[in-house]
């Protein structure tokens, strides 16, 4: 009987001690549990040391991971943010759950999301490429003019792997077209400014040929005449090499700061002759007291002769030709202005590209390369270059260079 009590109490005793222990690593546990909830991860309990390493470890490990995949979200949304192209996201059901500014300004919706694609596109080509990706999970592509805006516009959308939706992106292409077209224009151009000299040469030779040569009065004529074709492609030759060379980067300026007036008064005594010549008046009006600005005068005294010509030639006589500065912030802007024919306002966007002429002058004489000279000379000098015109009423033009 003593015996047996004796076990009883002794495992009384263990089965206590069991429970001490059990309860006081469960208080461990839970308190541990609340140093994690409030991210408080120092412990000196023994029995969870290695526990409490290894989870902060872990922790750790998560909140650089975390951190990394933070940072790859803002890069991507800057990018998405800074694209020229626009990217949307849709669901199957065709509502858009993602836009960047872009595609918002391309369409011209200052909220796509949570709007149908039909919605915000609002072209129908556009539209049924949508379609089209949605019933056959393959890419579509589909190019369309927006005529009321102007613009090309090329969608490609694209199925989402991950989910029943697609993936859209739409690129603006009317600069490209606007290039594709000033390059079929040059070409046609230039063509057409050969062919008429080359014609002429060809001509002349043939009529000595068949026997102008044996009169010395008809001969001379049709040689001087030769010459003047010869020099007219020798110019065109040279102004081509020249426009090269500037829109290479190859020119080379000599800048120094030359008062406006000076530049205006020398372009204006160079061309005098020739507006007297036309019926014209030319003259300057610019205030002495200018700030003086950092050009090279040789090379904007070029532009300046080359606006001056053009207003002579499609001024008549009797009209006049005014030369003029004014004073901006920091900036000084140049105008030549006439009242000459004026140019139609659709063709004044274009005046600037080379070759480019306006069909009612297309019988002038020229190689249709000055503008577009001028216009790099002046960009080159970090201004700019414009013109304002009303047809029948006369045209000015603008250019502005930084002052010294």
């Amino acid at each position: 009987m003593g015996s047996t009590l004796i076990l009883a109490v002794a495992f009384l005793a263990i089965a206590a001690w069991f429970a001490w222990r059990y309860y006081r690593l469960r208080r461990r546990v839970d308190e541990f549990a609340n140093q994690i909830r409030r991210q408080e991860f120092e412990t000196k309990t023994k029995e969870l040391e290695n526990l409490s390493t290894a989870l902060t470890s872990l922790i750790s490990t998560f909140d650089v991971r975390l951190s990394t995949l933070s940072s790859e979200r803002s890069r991507l949304a800057n990018l998405l943010e800074q694209l020229t192209d626009g990217v949307l996201i849709a669901d199957a059901q065709g509502i858009i759950q993602f836009a960047n500014p872009a595609a918002g300004r391309l369409f011209q919706n200052s909220q796509p999301v949570n709007r149908s694609i039909a919605e915000v596109i609002r072209h129908h080509q556009l539209v049924e490429a949508w379609r089209r990706c949605q019933q056959t999970r393959q890419m579509q592509s589909e190019t369309v003019e927006v005529p009321t805006h102007h613009q090309y516009l090329q969608l490609v959308v694209a199925p989402d792997q991950q989910s029943s939706g697609t993936l859209l992106l739409v690129q603006d292409l009317t600069r490209i077209r606007r290039l594709e077209t000033v390059r079929r224009d040059f070409i046609s151009n230039l063509s057409h400014e050969l062919r008429t000299p080359l014609a002429s040469l060809k001509a002349l030779t043939e009529t000595l040929q068949d026997g102008a040569l044996e009169d010395p009065p008809a001969a001379r004529r049709f040689i001087d005449q030769i010459q003047t074709e010869v020099d007219a492609l020798t110019q065109m030759a040279t102004e081509l090499l020249e426009l090269s060379r500037i829109e290479s980067g190859r020119l080379s300026l000599d800048l120094q700061p030359i008062p406006p007036a000076e530049l205006l008064t020398s372009a204006c005594e160079r061309m005098q002759l020739q507006a007297e010549r036309a019926g014209l008046s030319l003259r300057v009006e610019c205030a002495e007291t200018l700030p003086k600005v950092r050009m090279d005068l040789q090379r904007m005294e070029q532009v300046l002769v080359n606006l001056i010509h053009n207003a002579v030639k499609y001024t008549k006589p009797g009209g006049e030709v005014i030369l003029f500065a004014e004073a901006g912030p920091g900036e000084v802007r140049f105008a030549v202005r006439d009242t000459g024919i004026g140019i139609p306002a659709e063709d004044v966007p274009r005046i600037f590209e080379r070759f480019y002429r306006v069909e009612k002058s297309r019988a002038g004489s020229g190689t249709g390369l000055g503008l577009s000279i001028a216009k790099h000379i002046v960009e080159t000098h970090k201004g700019k270059i414009w013109a304002e015109s009303v047809e029948g009423q006369g045209s000015t033009f603008y250019f502005t260079i930084p002052t010294a």
